[in-house]
């Protein structure tokens, strides 16, 4: 293949990306922008595999058909509750990726044209470098983003005294050691600089409470696009640092966004540690007194929606677990019949992936009219006549906004307690996922409806056919 052809085909892949980024940013063009982005891939990987260099087909074939079998296993058996610690998972093998690349191109310079062994060129020297770091980083910033994401890390964030002094010194370690591989290009300064990059990622991501990981799904998806960048300058791809930037820029702006919508410090974020305190910590958690909570039927509910005017349906986490998308959908098709006005709430941060709700009320052909981001509605809060909580929890916990202990304090939250009654489906009195009990429960107007969130709803649906 010539190298103008080449040139042409991976501009083309990289207005596909371009336009694919372009489709997700709304839920009506995500299909399309899917389709963007598959035939983007497509034409990137097949323009690859026919470029020059390449002698043996054997290793890659074999790799597509293992990746192919294992992608299409996931896609088909994945549970939707599942798909952020899916997104985390593919995320660390992206980091990881840069570092095994990275290794590659040290190994085999000439291979790259980036010199010889023992004369890499400097500046080849200082791409990988950068890549290795921030993909190291990614690896495990992402393997515990799994851990919490998946139980198997505890959500609460894990903390210790000095925490930010070892991190800079970990950063100032990883500096000097970098500047050490670039003018010795030492095989054992390499895996140091690996090493501790590892370890800075487990201590930038554990300090970082449940309630945040959506915010830290979204700040490691920009990393593995600036990991995958940097090392397109290694091996002169200018698809990959195009890919790359374009990844590392729309994560790195999601993420500005969402600690714009939680009230939280960019750079903090970056820095790892944002959403907590040492005074915010599980030890000044202020403990909620054993109290009295009003508990309710699916007919006390079917009830007390039938005499609304204006219900606010705020779908959350339980919600995704139960899959009850569906039953709430023909539950609002029974209260609009009603002549009832009805809309979805959705916050930033609800699920545990940006834009999680929206997929999940997407599939089930929930109106995009129907649905409104916190800014746009929570002023509607205080004229609603049944605010309708099904499994979500820290993101209404009035605690966000009067309890400065909590780990959760300052994050914008939906205002579902200014409601004439609030409905709140949820299994248990458990605390949410970022461990902090909701005051809400407590509040003379709320109802707890306890019980698997479909099998809530399915029973209100029925019960409203008899009121």
């Amino acid at each position: 293949m010539s190298v103008n052809l080449e040139a042409f085909l991976y501009l083309v892949a990289s207005i596909c990306f371009i336009m694919s980024l372009h489709g997700l940013s709304s839920a009506k063009t995500s299909k399309m922008g899917n389709l963007y982005g598959m035939v983007g891939m497509a034409l990137a990987v097949g323009t690859a595999l026919m470029g020059n260099g390449l002698s043996s087909y054997s290793f890659i074939a074999g790799g597509i058909i293992i990746g192919g079998v294992i992608g299409t296993f996931i896609a088909r058996t994945i549970k939707m509750t599942a798909l952020p610690q899916l997104v985390a998972a593919f995320h660390s093998l992206v980091g990881l990726s840069a570092v095994f690349v990275a290794y590659a191109a040290y190994q085999a310079p000439e291979a790259y044209s980036i010199g010889a062994a023992g004369s890499i060129y400097r500046s080849s020297l200082f791409e990988m470098t950068l890549g290795t770091i921030i993909g190291a980083i990614t690896f495990t910033g992402s393997i515990v983003a799994f851990g919490k994401l998946q139980g198997l890390i505890k959500g609460k964030p894990l903390t210790f005294a000095g925490q930010h002094f070892v991190n800079a010194a970990l950063g100032g370690a990883i500096f000097l050691m970098g500047t050490i591989f670039v003018l010795s290009e030492s095989h054992l300064i390499f895996w140091v600089i690996v090493a501790l990059s590892f370890v800075l990622g487990l201590m930038l991501i554990l300090p970082i409470g449940g309630a945040d990981m959506p915010v830290v799904v979204s700040m490691l998806n920009s990393y593995s696009g600036w990991a995958a960048a940097g090392i397109g300058f290694t091996l002169h791809n200018n698809l990959l640092i195009i890919t790359g930037a374009l990844v590392g820029s729309s994560g790195a702006i999601l993420s500005y966004i969402m600690c714009k919508g939680m009230n939280r410090s960019f750079f903090s974020v970056i820095l790892g540690g944002f959403g907590n305190d040492d005074s915010a910590g599980p030890e000044g958690m202020k403990a909620i007194e054993d109290r009295p909570v009003k508990s309710g039927s699916a007919e006390d509910a079917a009830f007390i929606v039938s005499q609304a005017q204006n219900v606010i349906i705020v779908p959350g986490y339980g919600m995704a677990v139960a899959q009850a998308q569906h039953a709430l959908k023909e539950m609002t098709d029974q209260l609009k019949k009603a002549g009832i006005n009805v809309k979805y709430a959705i916050h930033p941060v609800a699920g545990r992936m940006p834009g999680h709700m929206n997929v999940l009320l997407a599939e089930a052909n929930v109106p995009y009219e129907d649905v409104f981001e916190l800014e746009d509605i929570n002023s509607d809060f205080s004229n609603c006549d049944v605010a309708f909580v099904i499994g979500a929890n820290d993101v209404t916990n009035p605690a966000a906004k009067t309890d400065p202990t909590s780990p959760i304090f300052g994050m914008p939250i939906l205002e579902v307690e200014k409601a004439k009654t609030v409905l709140f489906i949820k299994r248990s009195m458990a605390a949410g996922y970022a461990g902090v009990e909701n005051e809400l429960f407590f509040r003379p107007n709320t109802m707890m409806l306890f019980g698997d969130a479909k099998k809530v709803t399915e029973d209100l649906s029925k019960a409203l056919h008899d009121v």
